[in-house]
C-alpha cells in the first residue's frame, strides 16, 4: 500500500475534538440571547401575572438535548461511516442539557467519512426559528427538506485542497425549540476524488431524520 497525506483541512478533521470544541458551535446564535429580546418584546402589563414566563418556559417542547450518540442507529452508522466505532464520540459542552454532539470518522482503506450530530436546545421555538433562518442564510445553494420537524435545510459543497477534493454535506432541521445539525463529509485519498453530491446529501438526511426522531421520542444513548 503506498502512503499518502491528508490535506490540511481533512487532518484536521481527523482531531474533531479540537476543532468541533472551539467551532461547532459557531453556526447558533445560542439562547443566551434570547431572554432579553424576550423581554424587549413581551413587557409585562401592570395586571399580569409574573408566573405567565415561568408558564411559558414550562411548557417549552423539548427541555434538555437527548444523547447525541445514541441518536443514529447502528447500521446507519456502518453504512456512512465504514470502519468507525460505533459508540461516537461525545464532543464537550459548556453546557450538556443545551447542547450535545457525538461525532464518528474513519479511515477504510483510501475512504475517509466523517459525521456529526448537534442538538441545541434554545428558550422559544421562536428562538430556534430565527437561529435556523441565521444559520440557513449563511449556507447558499441548497434546498429544503420536507417532511422533518418544522422547517430544514440540506446543502451540499465540494472543496479542492492540494488537488484532493472533499465532498460535505449540511442538514440543518428546526423541530420546535430545538435545532438538529448534521454534517458529513468524504474523500477518497486514492482517486483524490469525492463521493457524488448525492451520496453525501442522501446520507445527511438520513442521519437528520433519524436525530429528529431520537429527539421527539427521548431517546436516550
Amino acid at each position: 500500500m503506498r502512503t499518502f497525506s491528508l490535506p490540511l483541512a481533512l487532518t484536521a478533521r481527523i482531531s474533531p475534538v479540537v476543532v468541533l470544541a472551539a467551532a461547532g458551535w459557531a453556526l447558533t446564535s445560542g439562547p443566551a440571547t434570547t431572554p432579553a429580546a424576550e423581554k424587549e418584546s413581551a413587557p409585562q402589563s401592570a395586571g399580569e401575572s409574573p408566573s405567565g414566563a415561568s408558564t411559558a418556559a414550562a411548557s417549552k417542547q423539548y427541555a434538555a438535548a437527548p444523547a447525541p450518540c445514541g441518536s443514529i442507529t447502528t447500521a446507519t452508522i456502518k453504512s456512512l461511516v465504514p470502519g468507525a466505532k460505533t459508540a461516537g464520540k461525545e464532543i464537550p459542552s459548556t453546557d450538556t442539557a443545551l447542547r450535545r454532539t457525538c461525532s464518528w470518522n474513519a479511515l477504510k482503506g483510501y475512504d475517509y467519512r466523517w459525521l456529526d450530530v448537534s442538538f441545541e436546545i434554545t428558550e422559544s421555538d421562536a428562538a430556534a426559528a430565527k437561529s435556523y433562518k441565521e444559520n440557513t442564510a449563511e449556507k447558499s445553494g441548497g434546498g429544503t427538506v420536507p417532511g422533518v420537524g418544522d422547517a430544514g435545510y440540506s446543502v451540499v459543497n465540494l472543496t479542492t485542497e492540494d488537488k484532493q477534493q472533499t465532498r460535505e454535506g449540511v442538514v440543518i432541521i428546526q423541530a420546535s425549540n430545538a435545532l438538529v445539525t448534521v454534517t458529513y463529509n468524504g474523500s477518497d485519498f486514492e482517486s483524490k476524488k469525492a463521493p457524488s453530491t448525492d451520496e453525501i446529501n442522501k446520507g445527511a438526511i438520513k442521519a437528520a431524520k433519524e436525530a429528529v426522531a431520537a429527539l421527539e421520542s427521548g431517546q436516550k444513548a
